[in-house]
């Protein structure tokens, strides 16, 4: 009897504690099918509790966040380990992005990313100069054998800093999967940061879309809510009729030091059926721009405020949607109540809920309207045309069908070789550059290779000359003309001058800049001996740190800058050591 009790005691707590394993594992793996392994990955910082300056899959200037962000208590210089065994299958130093990076390659299938990192590990940082040295470059993009550096869950592999493109002191962390590279949520891998908090929903709005490709012009309207604590409303029925999309904005917040972040999930369901599901678990980089689809993209250019639209443009190529209806358009037309409910879920599995009701008109569906002018199918390869301009929109460019606008403008002046010529308008979102020619009006010819597109604001836009035009590839609409680029590249030095000893120092630091096409490269000879210099965009900073190269004694520098347009400036002096 007592051995029956106490084996039926051991089945209650065997079950509980895979049903505690359970919970577990779904509040890490909402809403995908796809199983991570959750307990192969260490935390990569050894501060605790962790917390987040910026989470997987938030809203950024043209992209999504590609990793998470670890606070370093405004600090560098925190240790970084190895979340598990396996090798550095890649070593990347750059001015801007990650400013220094490390990636390792995991034997169960994937790849850690460490970034904005301030140095690397001895053992690693002496494989990283000595490669730099070899190819006479700061800049590298090295992918080591296997067998070069292999690393064991734990051990130090740099530390934290600031470098790149980074705001202020913090790692950059991400998990990406080896064979395709995606991108994936990192807290699918047990990398664990306490919450309990759920999102905040800041507003909610509606697009009366009636058929029509979305654009600046589609009707807009704020809808009234209140709550918190992850209960809200709106402050009264919404009344509706014809096709519509829903908009919304919400942010996430974590325990303890919590920077505002994004959330996880966002779902719509209508009278209890899913219209519209967006999870960031995981994408491809290629995709990240396609943000500016998934977001109102003319409404973030005027207010910053990132609404994110519950409705999918058809050229967006993001793999973030599931159950979707009609792209999320929902129609309310039957003189009806419905029950309309937002869920927006954090990577922890807390939730917020918005539910509504909707009052529908009984009015017919509204024919599209069809627009004058130029159309040009999202699908398609376009080219426009007109004297002294052409544009080609490969396919993939658009999001939508576009109504296409151009104007030609004045020529300004100044140093300006072509009429402005106003390409549609910058509310319209582009996935991919786009090809742009422009006629040159009484170019020079020893002017040609200095030659280059520029935005009415006076933004380089890069080009080159061929068969009359200057032609460059644009990122986004805008207006734009030809202007040239004869100007070196500006050296100023901050802390040596001719003759200066230099021996209690442990670099010479410089600022370089240059007024529109660019810095294309620096180089550095001491003694006639290339050196290494190093150089942050952020700050403009370009700085060469002294070690055994340069002995004791009188030295001579000459410091070389060109810009993209091969404009140079020269620097020449002597010091001592």
């Amino acid at each position: 009897m007592i051995k029956r009790q106490i084996h039926h005691t051991f089945k209650i707590i065997l079950c509980l504690y895979f049903l505690l394993i359970t919970s577990h594992v779904t509040a890490q793996q909402i809403f995908t099918d796809n199983k991570y392994p959750i307990t192969d990955f260490r935390q990569p910082l050894g501060i605790t509790p962790p917390a987040l300056a910026g989470s997987f899959g938030e809203i950024r200037g043209n992209h999504f966040h590609s990793g998470i962000d670890f606070r370093t208590n405004q600090r560098e210089g925190y240790p970084v380990y190895a979340v598990a065994d396996g090798y550095v299958s890649r070593l990347r130093v750059q001015n801007s992005g990650f400013g220094q990076a490390l990636y390792i390659n995991h034997p169960n299938g994937y790849t850690s990313v460490y970034g904005h990192l301030q140095r690397f590990a001895p053992k690693i940082a002496t494989i990283v100069k000595n490669l730099e040295y070899e190819k006479k470059t700061f800049e590298l993009d090295d992918f080591p054998d296997a067998a070069l550096i292999p690393v064991r869950k734990g051990e130090i592999i740099a530390w934290s800093g600031n470098r790149g493109s980074s705001g202020g002191p913090h790692l950059h962390f991400e998990i990406r999967d080896t064979k395709t590279e995606e991108t994936i949520n990192p807290q699918f891998f047990g990398i664990n940061i306490p919450d309990n908090i759920p999102p905040v929903i800041h507003g909610l709005y509606v697009y009366r879309l009636n058929g029509q490709v979305f654009n600046e012009s589609i009707s807009k309207q704020a809808i009234g809510i209140s709550g918190a604590n992850g209960n809200y409303k709106t402050l009264a029925p919404v009344s509706l009729t014809g096709e519509v999309g829903f908009g919304i904005v919400v942010t996430d917040r974590h325990n303890g030091l919590s920077g505002t972040n994004g959330v996880y999930s966002i779902q719509l369901e209508v009278d209890g059926k899913m219209v519209y599901t967006s999870a960031l678990e995981r994408f491809a980089f290629e995709n990240s721009k396609a943000i500016n689809s998934h977001i109102d993209y003319p409404t973030y250019l005027n207010t910053k405020r990132s609404i994110q639209k519950s409705f999918v443009d058809p050229g967006n190529p993001l793999k973030i949607y599931s159950g979707l209806i009609n792209s999320g358009r929902i129609n309310f037309n039957d003189g009806a109540s419905h029950q309309v409910r937002y869920i927006v879920t954090d990577s922890k599995g807390n939730s917020s809920t918005l539910p509504f009701t909707v009052n529908a008109g009984s009015a017919p569906i509204a024919a599209a309207t069809i627009p004058a002018g130029i159309v040009y199918p999202y699908n398609k390869l376009n080219e426009f045309n007109a004297d002294g301009v052409k544009a080609i929109f490969k396919q993939g460019t658009l999001y939508n069908d576009l109504n296409f606008t151009y104007k030609r403008l004045t020529k300004p002046a100044g140093n300006a070789f072509s009429a402005i010529h106003q390409i549609h308008n910058r509310y319209t979102p582009l996935h991919i550059g786009f090809d742009l020619w422009i006629k040159a009006d009484d170019l020079p010819e020893e002017l040609r290779s200095k030659a280059l597109i520029v935005s009415s604001g006076g933004s380089s836009q890069g080009g080159y000359f061929e068969d009359g035009y200057i032609k460059a590839s644009p990122r986004n609409f805008g207006s734009f003309y030809i202007s040239t680029d004869t100007t070196p590249p500006r050296i100023i030095p901050v802390n040596i001058v001719n003759g200066k000893n230099m021996s209690a120092l442990s670099k010479m630091i410089f600022k370089i800049s240059d007024n529109l096409s660019g810095i294309k490269s620096f180089e550095g000879y001491i003694d006639g001996k290339w050196v290494l210099m190093e150089f942050d965009t952020k700050t403009a900073t370009l700085w060469h740190s002294f070690d055994e190269r340069t002995a004791a004694g009188k030295h001579s520098l000459s410091l070389v800058v060109t810009d993209m347009k091969d404009n140079v400036r020269r620097y020449e002096i002597s010091f001592l050591r």
